[in-house]
């Protein structure tokens, strides 16, 4: 009993640290996203209560670009002509974005989305989780 007990507890480890991002719900990701926290290797998290950028991803099938805009006070966002592109792979049954620019290159692992949360982690570890952003106007 003990051993099937062991297994139990064993397979469900192993599923509920599996991924949770499906390369089918790639479509939620579309759209402007606020940085929410940033928590370190470390585990120190740190709080965004404001945000002067927003991101802005944009992904059909398996590239797509992302944006930073910055929000405006009669609710609509500045955008410069700067963008990153964005290739989608999967990888060790886990889902990556790999960004390019004309200066850089580097992979951001898909740890979490839905249509509310987007959680990224670099490859120094660090955490970012995304939020929407909240339109705000002050007419």
């Amino acid at each position: 009993m003990k051993k099937i007990a062991l297994l139990l507890f064993t397979s469900f480890a192993i599923f509920s640290c599996s991924n949770k991002v499906d390369i089918d719900d790639l479509s939620k990701i579309n759209g402007y996203w606020e940085i929410e926290s940033v928590i370190m290797p470390d585990g120190n998290e740190k709080d965004y209560t404001v945000n002067p950028t927003i991101d802005y991803f944009e992904i059909k099938g398996k590239s797509g670009f992302r944006k930073k805009v910055m929000p405006q006070f009669d609710g609509s966002y500045r955008v410069n002509d700067l963008s990153e592109k964005i290739t989608i792979i999967q990888k060790d049954n886990k889902v990556y974005m790999d960004y390019a620019t004309n200066y850089a290159k580097w992979q951001e692992e898909l740890v979490e989305l839905d249509h509310d949360l987007l959680v990224v982690k670099n490859q120094h570890g660090i955490e970012y989780h995304y939020k929407k952003p909240k339109p705000f106007s002050v007419k």
